[in-house]
């Protein structure tokens, strides 16, 4: 047989998503023989930073699938693009995963928001203290509380990085990825350029 004809056979014999994402996990080329194109939208539903549990809802099954993704854990959802999540931790740093790459999927480290970045994404001052980030809510005056409050997990992507988009999935050699995101509440934008490539 062909390749090509074993992977229609393969896409004939998977009839859910469920099996699709289970079989897409076992490695690259099976990843690359099944498109999720076939099987419709996955969306990812609310997870708890505390777990390594992930929900994603099945449109055209109108059903939940349930997968560990220890990597979610201490992390909050700041986008999802080209079948990648961004993860954001407590240092404002941004992780990229392919949730069904399986164990071995590569991950990106994008560089964590800088004092730069803190500035221009909130209309309150925020800064770093003892390594945690800080939100210093100011007056009526224009004056910033001293003291401040620690920005918590479930408020970081409201304050640094809203809704990250990807240009083109960042494990395909030789291209370059650029992650992009509006800051906070500015009207600007932050991007990081990756390459991926194998060494």
């Amino acid at each position: 047989m062909v390749a090509r004809e074993i992977d229609l056979e393969v896409k004939r014999r998977l009839t859910s998503g469920h099996d699709a994402v289970s079989f897409r996990s076992a490695c690259s080329p099976w990843r690359a023989a099944v498109p999720f194109v076939t099987f419709g939208p996955l969306l990812l539903l609310l997870f708890n930073p505390d777990s390594d549990r992930v929900g994603f809802y099945y449109v055209p099954e109108k059903k939940v699938l349930s997968k560990m993704l220890p990597d979610v854990r201490g992390k909050v959802a700041c986008g999802s693009s080209c079948g990648w999540l961004a993860l954001m931790d407590e240092m404002a740093s941004v992780t990229l995963l392919n949730p069904f790459a399986g164990a071995r999927a590569p991950r990106v480290e994008l560089p964590p928001a800088g004092e730069h970045v803190a500035a221009v994404s909130s209309s309150e001052h925020v800064s770093r203290v003892h390594g945690r980030w800080v939100l210093h809510p100011t007056n009526g005056y224009g004056d910033a509380d001293a003291a401040g409050r620690a920005i918590k997990l479930e408020d970081m992507r409201d304050v640094f990085f809203p809704e990250i988009v990807l240009s083109v999935p960042p494990d395909v050699v030789g291209h370059k990825c650029v992650a992009m995101s509006k800051l906070g509440c500015s009207m600007e934008a932050a991007f990081c350029r990756y390459c991926y490539l194998i060494v």
